[in-house]
């Protein structure tokens, strides 16, 4: 979470497709020259496949007609969305283990294991935090929705780490401010390519979605949202470090694609890193290792710290004693 932002994509997003009643209707303008799908794309902020599949079912319109996704937009063209209702399913207890840091009536504070997916998406209905979530206690926030009940914000599947969980709505309403606000305290430890020279530094480049590939996030000048993140090195090693990292905003992917951008991307990332893969890796090495906030109700500061996973700890001792 990373990808910890409010604003992140709703990954389920598909089962939008073929639903058979619609939400209100989009009407705006796009850059003359465009292509239909990419330009609105653009605008809706979703993947390019589910734009076109709007395309093919006649939920795009150009000045009140349908159009291929490969149309050129003209001087004065009225472009027209209208996006189907999420079909939404429920997600169902399962009774998965949880490493539970800390809980009490508002809020609940866990070390989400590397591989576990946060919420029910496509791909991945079981098994989730959610679902062990919902096994575990009976009260989760509903604020956003029956697929993500008491989630505030999230971090990938392959990323560890803790994460916090508001078990009623003002503590979901509290949380999500403190994130609004940037004013949680979030840590990660990192793993990546090559020798950063500098003791220190800052990230501080915008992030969108990549143009070329929509499943992937970049930075980008157009359409995308300030990101910042700060990193220490912790230690160097033959052709890797060791880093703290800080996010200010939680853009999703941020550590990864800033990383990335600096060209020191995370060791064993299978989207943003290298096709070298020495260690034989499974998922990026990054843990969510330290989360500060304000408890909702009570106002005071609590912090937390997870220890590096087996796999993570094992692979620093390993760059160690090489």
């Amino acid at each position: 979470m990373e990808d910890f932002e409010l604003d992140e994509e709703l990954s389920n997003e598909e089962n939008l497709l073929g639903a058979n009643q619609s939400a209100d209707l989009e009407t705006f303008e796009l850059e003359v020259g465009i292509r239909l799908d990419v330009g609105v794309t653009d605008i809706l902020g979703k993947s390019r496949s589910f734009v076109q599949g709007l395309i093919v079912q006649e939920c795009i319109r150009v000045n009140g007609i349908p159009k291929k996704a490969n149309y050129k937009v003209r001087q004065g063209d009225k472009i027209e969305v209208e996006i189907p209702t999420l079909r939404e399913s429920t997600a169902e207890p399962e009774n998965i283990p949880l490493e539970i840091l800390y809980e009490d009536e508002d809020v609940l504070v866990v070390n989400k294991r590397q591989g576990m997916v946060v919420h029910p998406a496509p791909g991945a209905w079981t098994g989730t935090l959610v679902n062990a979530l919902l096994y575990h206690c009976h009260n989760l926030s509903g604020i956003n929705g029956v697929l993500r009940p008491g989630i505030v914000h999230r971090i990938d599947k392959d990323t560890s780490g803790i994460l916090v969980v508001a078990k009623n709505d003002i503590a979901h309403q509290g949380l999500a401010t403190q994130l609004k606000a940037h004013t949680m305290a979030r840590k990660y430890r990192a793993l990546v390519h090559g020798v950063v020279l500098e003791p220190s530094g800052t990230v501080d480049a915008p992030i969108g979605r990549d143009p070329s590939n929509r499943k992937r996030m970049a930075v980008v000048m157009h359409h995308s949202k300030p990101a910042v993140t700060h990193y220490t090195v912790l230690e160097r090693f033959q052709d890797t470090t060791y880093l703290e990292v800080r996010l200010e905003t939680g853009r999703t992917h941020q550590i990864r694609v800033h990383m990335l951008y600096i060209k020191h991307p995370v060791l064993g990332d299978p989207v943003y890193g290298t096709r070298k893969n020495p260690f034989g890796l499974h998922g990026q090495m990054l843990h969510a290792a330290h989360l500060g906030f304000e408890h909702p109700r009570s106002g005071k500061w609590m912090e937390f710290d997870a220890p590096l996973p087996k796999v993570f700890a094992g692979l620093v001792e390993k760059l160690r004693t090489e």
